[in-house]
């Protein structure tokens, strides 16, 4: 009895440390925004270049 007490205690710490962990890093945000793909920038090429001909 005392053998199961003392491993369930165990195993409550360690999925209280590894939440604790998963907060953390979902808490801090990156601070570099991630660089816009290949297929990104094509389509913004495309749209600027609609918006040119209709200003036209």
């Amino acid at each position: 009895m005392i053998d199961f007490v003392i491993l369930a205690f165990v195993v409550f710490l360690m999925i209280k440390g590894i939440n604790s962990i998963r907060r953390k890093e979902a808490a801090a945000p990156s601070s570099v925004p991630p660089a816009p793909t290949r297929e990104e920038i094509l389509l913004t090429e495309i749209r600027d270049a609609i918006r040119a001909e209709r200003s036209i």
